[in-house]
């Protein structure tokens, strides 16, 4: 069986940190992603609000920190926990465009 853990969510950027370099000089760009859609679910429309902790790194965590806050993009990446053990999930960005 194949694992797959990807999301790709279309939301607003909000809340951007400082952008930051680890100790090998790799970008790190941390953020909130705000999202609000519609879906249907068991045939009934549904409204759905949610904000996600986000992190960039690389090149897309530069170009991440010159985007305004509240532009809206396609995010695309993968889950995992804020740190080992942590129930806390975090959206690790792998690729990102802006809507227009």
């Amino acid at each position: 069986m194949q694992s797959v853990n990807r999301v790709e969510l279309t939301a607003r950027m909000n809340r951007t940190e400082p952008l930051r370099h680890t100790p090998a000089g790799i970008p790190v760009l941390h953020f909130m992603l705000e999202h609000e859609s519609q879906v249907q679910e068991a045939g009934a429309l549904r409204r759905v609000t949610l904000e996600l902790q986000a992190v960039a790194l690389g090149d897309l965590a530069q170009s991440l920190a010159e985007t305004d806050n509240g532009t809206p993009i396609q995010a695309t990446g993968f889950l995992a926990p804020q740190r080992q053990g942590s129930d806390r999930l975090v959206l690790h960005l792998q690729q990102i465009a802006q809507i227009q």
